[in-house]
């Protein structure tokens, strides 16, 4: 049921002149700020003929509340630093000496790029790491992105079967948004953010060519200076904006978008790199994890090489980290029961009761 009482009216109005206010203080471009000072004077226009105007001004509310948060004039300040970078490499990822160089030189060219004035950004193909479920994409996606000073953002690609998820949907439609991309600017606040493109080889079948016709704008210099979101209808200039992408291997994704793509070729563990990823990084963040002081759980060294190879060979660390988990998980049941007071050492006798069944 609309609103038709004076009081509501006035509330209508009081709401407009907020709507007002916000989009004079975001300093938007002139063309769209002149856009939406024409449907504010709409608005007020047509505050006469209520039922029309109270819905019309739920749809130009949202719209302006959406805009107004686009970072057109904010960025976070880089670290050009490529020695801060490899420590935040080295700090965060253990081993994959080949892929850490191939990305300090990436970032290496990046930040000349950015000292010099008159190239402010570089047109060097995004980064796509290729690699088996849990040799550390992510991850290494998230230490580039702290290693500039960066806000880092995720869009998983996986399941995703249409390309309205990414270029948002028409305002003519009820259920309108953004999509993902402008979502994700506007939660990063920042023009320069680090976007992952995460498992871009797993979108649907029947989205792949609309989803990688979106990839190809996103990704190509000379297009993404002006990409175009439905719900925005208005040029967002993504061309600061640091794109990776990551897959499990580049078969379904198409040839436009490998063009764009610098691909790095992500190696398997050994397992003496997973030895000492597991006791050096792993056991102790997931010990604490899990409400664990160092004292109520130990492992002896000697069982190290069993608890990297539970079910066989693994090229990640995905079920290296689960059965660490599962072992602190176990603890954590045994102190709070009482059934272990004082905390567990873990030994060749009881290693069975502890790993994965």
């Amino acid at each position: 049921m609309f609103m038709d009482s004076a009081q509501n009216t006035t509330s209508i109005e009081f709401q407009i002149q907020k709507l007002e206010e916000k989009v004079k203080a975001a300093k938007l471009p002139s063309d769209l700020g002149e856009k939406i000072n024409g449907m504010l004077a709409l608005l007020k226009a047509g505050l006469s003929s209520q039922g029309a105007s109270f819905v019309y001004y739920e749809s130009v509310a949202r719209y302006i509340n959406w805009v107004v948060l686009l970072p057109f004039e904010k960025f976070t300040q880089d670290k050009l630093d490529l020695n801060l970078a490899k420590q935040t490499l080295d700090k965060n990822h253990y081993g994959l000496q080949s892929v850490k160089d191939k990305i300090l030189e990436y970032l290496a060219a990046l930040m000349l790029n950015l000292k010099n004035p008159e190239h402010s950004m570089t047109h060097a193909p995004s980064l796509c790491l290729i690699g088996l479920v849990g040799t550390g994409k992510t991850t290494l996606a998230y230490s580039i992105a702290e290693s500039l000073g960066r806000k880092f953002e995720r869009i998983p690609f996986g399941g995703m079967g249409d390309a309205r998820a990414l270029r948002g949907q028409s305002r003519a439609f009820s259920d309108a948004e953004p999509g993902l991309i402008v979502k994700k600017i506007v939660h990063a606040a920042s023009k320069n953010a680090v976007i992952l493109l995460d498992e871009l080889d797993r979108v649907t079948d029947a989205a792949r060519a609309d989803i990688m016709g979106v990839l190809v704008e996103l990704l190509d210099p000379g297009q993404n200076k002006g990409f175009l979101d439905h719900y925005i209808d208005y040029p967002v200039d993504l061309s600061n904006v640091l794109f990776i992408a990551t897959a499990n291997n580049t078969t379904n994704i198409s040839t436009a978008v490998l063009d764009r793509l610098e691909i790095v070729q992500m190696p398997s563990y050994s397992d003496e790199e997973k030895l000492v990823i597991a006791k050096t990084y792993l056991f102790p963040k997931i010990r604490a994890e899990n409400g664990l002081a160092q004292n109520q759980l130990t492992i002896e060294d000697s069982l190290w090489p069993v608890i990297i190879r539970p079910l066989g060979f693994d090229s990640g660390i995905r079920s290296l980290e689960r059965s660490i988990e599962g072992i602190c998980r176990k603890t954590a049941r045994l102190i709070i029961e009482n059934k272990a007071p004082n905390g567990v050492g873990v030994t060749s006798q009881n290693l069975r009761q502890f790993l994965p069944a």
